[in-house]
């Protein structure tokens, strides 16, 4: 089975840097399972420091998807446990602002 990219970004709340990357080193078992069950893998977040900008960018198995993740009761205490220090939606869910890609090399 084949694997679609995903890129979004996201915004932190200024000076919460240190305690977004703590909290994720610290990542959740549980939370961190739930993503694989849900078919993501090499999933990574950079940093802009100048701009506080969160860049996320995963692999996702071909025919699933990240929708039915909102539904999940990890997940929302993951949300909820971020929006002190980053941009949310009403719903805790973090704003993420999908990316386009226009290039890829493999």
């Amino acid at each position: 089975m084949t694997n679609k990219r995903i890129a979004f970004k996201m915004k932190l709340h200024p000076g919460r840097e240190e305690e977004y990357r703590r909290r994720h080193d610290a990542i959740w078992p549980e939370l961190k399972e739930l993503l694989k069950t849900a078919g993501i893998q090499d999933y990574s977040i950079f940093l802009d420091e100048q701009t506080l900008t969160l860049f996320g960018v995963l692999k996702i198995t071909e025919g699933k998807s990240l929708d039915r993740l909102r539904e999940k009761v990890v997940m929302r205490k993951w949300w909820d446990s971020m929006k002190d220090i980053m941009e949310t939606n009403p719903d805790g869910s973090p704003v993420s602002i999908p990316l386009k890609e226009v290039f890829y090399m493999p």
